[in-house]
């Protein structure tokens, strides 16, 4: 029986699994496998059904797929060829259906259309957001006491775990405050990686929108509706507003704290707060894909101390606002690039 050298051919099946994964990584941009159809199309994503009931309705040539109990629907819209796709409440959800929607289709280009909560207490019911970032804040070391953590021997450092703490860490009272005593849940940044930053990775607070994107949103003037369209006579008393900028927050929380709300307002400029377009985003980046979202704001998230809370609610006013808005975005993102990709 003939014999082998052992550490060898370990040596020699490391150097083979090493050169199989710098192959794969060269060669990942340039091949797109579409698990149901490769056509090249602009990704939409929504969490609720009224959100993206508007959007169905106008779009054309429609086809549906069934994947994974799941109805993914390609189409044309204004201009746009489009798969949408709805994904239900929940970061888990916009993750999940963000990534079967990547794996199933050649999306070149996504965009989430929602409503959400409002956090600067100057933001109105109806008007629709555009953050320039979005952030995961819950993402959290949460410790006894208001003390910047030191699990690894070192204030602020949490590497042994494989995490990191977020840059606000140093500000004062950076850690949630409740009737004036600190709470030890400090924001940390999240790990992602991806073709461009393999193999180590790398820990991020904040995922950025398309820059092309962001300016064919900036250019769109349009002027929102105060009522909505469900009952036309409850109307918002202050006329909705498209707010450009600023930072956009998700966490896996319904949040109805006006505590909390003005802890993020004040710590980190937050104007919005959601379930799903921080884990949208985040699977973007992790794919290399552009991504831009809008939300439409349906009250000051906390609710109660809103006098127009009901207009949502009764009338429909945020969806309405927000699909109008995403409706123009598509037709000057059309008229900028009319082969559907830059």
């Amino acid at each position: 029986m003939p014999s082998f050298n052992l550490k060898c051919i370990g040596a020699a099946a490391l150097v083979s699994i090493s050169l199989t994964v710098s192959q794969v990584n060269a060669q990942a941009k340039k091949v797109k496998h579409c698990l149901t159809e490769c056509k090249p199309r602009l990704g939409i994503v929504s969490a609720f059904g009224q959100e993206a009931d508007i959007l169905l309705a106008e779009t054309t040539n429609k086809q549906q797929y069934k994947i994974n109990g799941n109805i993914f629907t390609t189409g044309n819209l204004r201009g746009n060829q489009v798969v949408i796709i709805l994904t239900g409440v929940s970061v888990e959800n916009a993750a999940m259906l963000t990534q079967l929607l990547i794996d199933h289709f050649n999306i070149h280009h996504l965009l989430l259309s929602g409503i959400a909560g409002g956090i600067n207490p100057n933001y109105n019911i109806g008007d629709v957001v555009v953050p320039s970032k979005w952030a995961s804040p819950l993402e959290v070391y949460w410790s006894n006491n208001s003390q910047i953590p030191a699990p690894c021997g070192k204030s602020g450092d949490l590497l042994c775990l494989g995490l990191q703490l977020s840059q606000f860490t140093n500000t004062v009272n950076s850690d949630y405050q409740f009737s004036s005593r600190g709470t030890g849940l400090f924001m940390r940044d999240t790990f992602v990686r991806n073709n461009s930053n393999f193999p180590d990775g790398e820990f991020k607070f904040d995922y950025k929108v398309d820059q092309e994107m962001f300016e064919v949103a900036k250019s769109i003037n349009l002027t929102l509706d105060k009522c909505g369209p469900k009952i036309p006579n409850l109307c918002v008393s202050i006329q909705p507003k498209i707010r450009i900028g600023d930072r956009g927050a998700s966490g896996s929380a319904f949040l109805a704290n006006a505590n909390y709300r003005s802890y993020l307002f004040k710590t980190i400029g937050a104007v919005s707060f959601d379930m799903e377009t921080t884990a949208f985003a985040h699977v973007a980046y992790a794919n290399e894909i552009p991504f831009i979202a809008f939300r439409s704001l349906s009250d000051l998230a906390g609710g109660d101390d809103s006098k127009d809370v009901g207009a949502f609610f009764g009338s429909g006013l945020a969806e309405s606002n927000e699909s109008k808005f995403t409706l123009s975005f598509l037709e000057a993102w059309a008229k900028r690039y009319p082969n559907g990709s830059n």
